[in-house]
């Protein structure tokens, strides 16, 4: 079987393990048979992202690193001020596909941080990482701001949440459906599954597939 080939942009340390343990677990669940390897992935700020020609040079350093075709997906947090997955991820993906239309490129706005799909989860994690056994979500997660110190809340003192080692973990276990009721991670889980099927039916080759950022 020729596998499939992602690599991601993501932010932190977190982020970089966390991302691919989220893409292959979705990959399982939508097709089961299917190999997945994610490389690169290369850590940017979404603040730097923003900058005008930054995330146009990030996406050719990521498309020049892959060792043969695939896709890209870019997956950072929307914490910036006045930021809005709707309005923000349709010019960022614009800009991205600009960069390299032979690539299948796929972006998505974690609102308000990628923690946020944990809070929507709560349940689910319940003794995860030190978290607390009676641990409930809120059911607004995305308006939470400040989702990192929400969890830190919830475990143990003196033990805060640790994006480096709790992120990866926690995305391991999360209750990837119930997670779907917020806006910002049900498009994501699309947006993993179209590449993955664009990629999958074109053998990692081919122009990209419609969709929005967001």
């Amino acid at each position: 079987m020729t596998p499939v080939r992602l690599a991601a942009i993501v932010e932190g340390h977190g982020d970089a393990k966390a991302v691919p343990k989220l893409i292959h677990r979705i990959a399982g669940r939508e097709f089961p048979e299917m190999m997945v390897i994610v490389d690169p992935v290369v850590r940017v700020p979404a603040s730097q992202l923003l900058k005008e020609g930054e995330l146009e040079r990030q996406i050719e350093r990521v498309a020049r690193q892959m060792p043969s075709k695939g896709g890209i997906l870019v997956l950072v947090d929307c914490d910036w001020a006045d930021g809005c997955p709707k309005h923000d991820g349709p010019m960022l993906l614009q800009r991205a596909r600009q960069t390299r239309p032979d690539v299948q490129i796929s972006l998505v706005l974690a609102y308000r941080e990628y923690e946020t799909w944990f809070i929507a989860a709560a349940e689910s994690l319940r003794g995860c990482r030190g978290l607390v056994l009676d641990l409930i979500g809120d059911p607004q997660p995305e308006r939470i701001r400040g989702a990192k110190e929400w969890l830190s809340d919830r475990m143990p003192r003196g033990r805060p949440y640790s994006a480096t080692i709790d992120q990866p973990a926690m995305t391991g276990v999360f209750d990837i459906q119930a997670a779907r009721r917020t806006d910002s991670f049900d498009k994501c889980y699309r947006e993993v599954v179209r590449l993955l099927n664009g990629l999958g039916a074109s053998g990692g080759e081919g122009d990209h597939a419609p969709g929005e950022g967001g």
